[in-house]
């Protein structure tokens, strides 16, 4: 079963109201099981407020979560280590390689 992993900036856009994140993840929900890695969860938390907290636990709760393990760390590190651009974050090396993971794992 084919499943999506979902990025902090879709979930920021479904908590701040935005029409078309709210869309998207409901027609996704129908069809795919959807995951956030456990660093989407913490870039969630560094930037909300504490009158967003029980909004956005509840969001955070309705998906399955992707923990950091060695494999993981490793590939995320070797994105970074080899590309080029110097605005890719280790963060999003971690998710990406969340990602490619998590297609052969979960």
């Amino acid at each position: 079963m084919k499943k999506l992993l979902i990025d902090s900036d879709i979930l920021i856009d479904f908590l701040r109201g935005k029409a078309g994140a709210k869309d998207y993840l409901t027609k996704q929900s129908e069809v795919f099981p959807l995951y956030c890695s456990v660093i989407t969860i913490a870039e969630i938390h560094a930037g909300m407020q504490k009158t967003e907290e029980d909004k956005t636990t509840k969001l955070l709760d309705s998906f399955f979560t992707i923990p950091i393990t060695e494999k993981i760390a490793k590939i995320a590190g070797g994105l970074k280590r080899d590309t080029k651009s110097h605005n890719l974050e280790l963060d999003d090396c971690l998710i990406a390689a969340t990602a490619l993971v998590s297609e052969e794992e979960i």
